[in-house]
Order: C-alpha cells, then structure tokens, then sequence
C-alpha cells in the first residue's frame, strides 16, 4: 500500500472526527466586521493555531495586525528539490444577521441530512479545516509530507483583507513559494466539478448628496429647495442607459471582447436563465444587452447600487425634506480596468452630472482589486484538473468569478504568485445569508482531494 493510499485511509476512518471538529471551530462567533466580537476572532485564531499544532506542525505562529491577527504555519523538511505552495484561507466570518431568517442558530453548527447549517461552515472554516485536517493525516501515518507548505490564515477577509498587504510585504521571505493554493472561493455546481480561472476586480465609492443645512418641513419648503433624495435619484438612474450600459465616460476604455472559445465555452455549461431564476427567486434576467448571463457575470463589468438611504424611514409619515441624501456603490472589473481609474472616472462623472441647489462629496473605499485570470498551463491548475477529473469521473469545466478576492492581488503584486482556487465549497450554500450550509460529503471529497494534489505535484517534480 503506497503512502497516499495509508493517508486516504486515515482520512476515511475519521470522518466522525473530522465533522465534529469543524462543528467545533464553527461555533466560535468570529465575526470581523464587529468589535465586539474581537475576543471571539482571538479565540478563533487560537483555536486554529493549536489545531496546527496537533497536526504535527512545528511552527505555528500568530502574526498580529492593526486590527485581527493572522495564522501562520510552515512544514518545510521536504527538501529544497521539492515544490513549496503557500496554503491561503480565511477563518473570519460574515455577522450572521438577519438573525430572524435562521432556522437554527447560526453559532449552534446544525447537521440536517448530509448539510451543516451554520455561519463560516462553507466560507471559509470548511475548506480552510480539511486542509489542516489532511496535513494531520499526513504526518499521523507516514510522518512526513510529499512537499514543503506554508499556511496562511488570515482573520480580515470579511472586511477587504485590509492589512493583509502590510503583513504579506513585511513577510515576503518568510512567504516565499511556488504559487499559491487557495481555501477560499468555491465550485460553481454541487454536480459538476470545476476550476475556476479568473475573478473580477473591485471598485467602490460612498456618495452623500447635501441640500439644506437641517431637515425641513416638506409643506412649508418643498418646492422651494432642491430635495437631496431626488438629486441623489436624479444621479442613479444616470449611472446606466436603457441597454444597461454604464453610463460613465471611459468606463469600458481597454477592455478586450469576447473571444469565440470563451463564448463557446460558456454555452457548453448546463446553465439556463430559467434554473437561475428560480435560484435568486427574481422575475427576470437583466443586464448589458448584447451578452449572456454568465457572460456578463464573469466577463463583463458591472456598476451596481449596494445602498441608499436618507430622510425618514420609520414607522408611519413624517413629512420632511431631508438634508442630505447617501449611497454606496461599487464596480466589478475585468481585465482592463484599473480600480483607482474608474474610482476617478465615476467621482468625475457624479460631479459633472449633479443637479443645481445640491452639493456632492465623495469618498473612495479601500476595499478595491484588479480583476485576476490564471495562466494558461500553469502547473496548479494542470494538477488541479487531474485530481478533479479522478475524483468525479468527468473533467472540469473552467468558469469565471463574478466576486472579487482582494487578496488575489496582493498575492501577485507582492509576492509575484499565482493563485489556484481549490475550495470544495459550492456557490449555492448560501453564504453571507441567513441558512448558509456546506454540503458533508464535500469535507470529505476535499480532503481526498487535497491529499492527492500535493502527492501529484510532488511527483511531477521529480525528475
């Protein structure tokens, strides 16, 4: 029986073993975007870091930032001939409101049939867990690992990796590798296997609308003064025209068109605009005209409106003109586009746009990345597709991510890595949802998967 086979076998006699841990880790309430739960995010960095350890790794470290601390392990005794990936994931959570839509509670991790219900189960402590999980089995059984691996943990990913950049510039030796293995991201189907490629950059900007200097009667001033709300309408429905087109100047300078393979491509998918509609529960498909669903998911940049609000919005009337009026809006980008410009690009066309008796201020988000595409014929996806395809009997289809991963671009303008997403989560599972689950069988399919991964790269290294 060869190593991987006793590692594979070791995986299979814990899977008991394996749930519970991550019901374990999953209980722990460590939501980023929340001071309060500050104590809860050191518990789960603890929680992780002695998990580390238990899996036979000898240095483990707890590498802090300016605000939640990262995770950092290395098991580096495979030699200098063999290959070193550099193992990324995220153990921070989304806040798990609306509290009132869970139907169990989102910190009391809840099997149901082959499901975990629970906040962070599929983003990311799932994916990140069977990781540690499979080094366990690694060095439980044959007391040594096929490659040399550097762990990752960051507690920030829930609010824009924010000082992950100064950590990873601070560390670039220490975070020296081949490329880059990713927890974090996720399949496109539960049925199909698949490998995602590329991802979409980030742009955001936070506008406020001002009129009078105080909230005024609308009897006695509407009519008189420019209504904030209405200004700040007046300047939103500008943002597209009727084919769903951006509006603003230059905003699609220096994108290629699709090329006919990567149309091909997205046909051969089993999509449907039906399926999808009755996934998002909305009563029609909508966007750019001219472009498929999925097109204009992975291959298109969007501009959306993520929130509006001002005046009065309380129970009941209260007939006021309110003084100033806000949004948040954000622009996913594809290959092209740099997020700084087309930050600049649409503070310049709000100003241009904006309607007389009101004043605008705008403020830029730091929460912004380059979209990202990996390689063609890079060694981790090459290894990536086998493993898939001996795993699920079919090959995998390479798809896009509509989403941005900020940490993508720090990885490549830092370090000068790649990264390869091989996340066993699945798109549909409802994360930064209410009932977010991750489907069992996946722990244990990842495990396999990873196990056979590092074992293959391994052995296409040698010469």
């Amino acid at each position: 029986m060869s190593h991987l086979e006793n590692v594979l076998n070791a995986l299979g006699n814990r899977t008991e073993v394996s749930l519970s841990e991550l019901i374990e880790f999953a209980s722990i309430p460590s939501v980023s975007a929340q001071p309060a739960h500050k104590p809860d995010m050191e518990r789960a960095a603890a929680w992780l870091s002695e998990r580390l350890k238990r899996a036979g790794l000898q240095t483990v470290e707890r590498w802090p930032t300016a605000g939640h601390p990262a995770v950092y392990a290395e098991y580096l005794e495979a030699g200098e001939d063999a290959p070193t990936l550099l193992v990324y994931g995220h153990y921070d959570v989304q806040p798990p409101d609306p509290l009132e839509k869970w139907d169990t509670p989102p910190f009391t991790p809840t099997v149901k049939g082959e499901r975990l219900y629970g906040r962070g189960v599929s983003d990311d402590k799932g994916p990140l867990l069977l990781t540690v999980q499979v080094v366990d089995a690694y060095l439980s059984t044959h007391g040594q690992l096929p490659l040399n691996l550097k762990f990752l943990f960051e507690g920030e990913e829930e609010v824009g990796s924010k000082h992950l950049n100064d950590l990873v510039a601070q560390n670039v030796g220490r975070l020296k590798a081949d490329f880059v293995l990713s927890a974090d991201g996720g399949m496109w189907s539960a049925e199909t296997p698949s490998l995602t490629v590329g991802a979409r950059g980030l742009a955001a900007l936070e506008l406020t609308v001002r009129g009078p200097g105080k909230d005024l009667h609308s009897g006695r001033h509407g009519g008189s003064v420019h209504n904030p709300l209405h200004a700040l309408a007046t300047l939103i429905a500008g943002l597209h025209d009727e084919a769903g087109r951006v509006t603003v100047p230059g905003f699609y300078d220096g994108i290629a068109e699709l090329t006919s393979p990567q149309r091909d491509g997205i046909r051969q998918l089993p999509f449907t605009d039906e399926a999808y509609l009755t996934q998002t529960g909305a009563p029609a498909v909508y966007g750019e005209s001219g472009y498929s669903t999925l097109e204009r998911q992975w291959h298109r940049p969007t501009l959306e409106v993520n929130g509006m609000w001002g005046g009065y919005t309380g129970e009941g009337t209260k007939t006021v003109l309110p003084a100033e009026a806000h949004a948040k809006i954000s622009c996913r980008l594809v290959p092209g586009q740099e997020p700084g410009r087309i930050a600049a690009l649409l503070r310049q066309h709000l100003e241009d746009k904006l309607p007389p008796g009101v004043t605008l201020e705008v403020h830029g988000s730091d929460h912004g990345a380059r979209a990202y595409h990996l390689p063609e014929g890079h060694p981790g996806a090459v290894v990536a597709r086998d493993v898939l395809a001996g795993l699920y009997g079919v090959a995998p289809l390479d798809v896009g991510m509509g989403g941005s991963i900020p940490v993508l671009e720090t990885f490549q303008s830092v370090l000068g890595l790649d990264t390869v997403f091989f996340s066993f989560a699945v798109g549909d599972e409802d994360i930064h949802a209410p009932n977010e689950f991750f489907r069992i069988p996946r722990l244990y399919e990842g495990q396999k998967a990873w196990a056979q991964f590092w074992w293959t790269l391994a052995e296409k290294r040698q010469p």
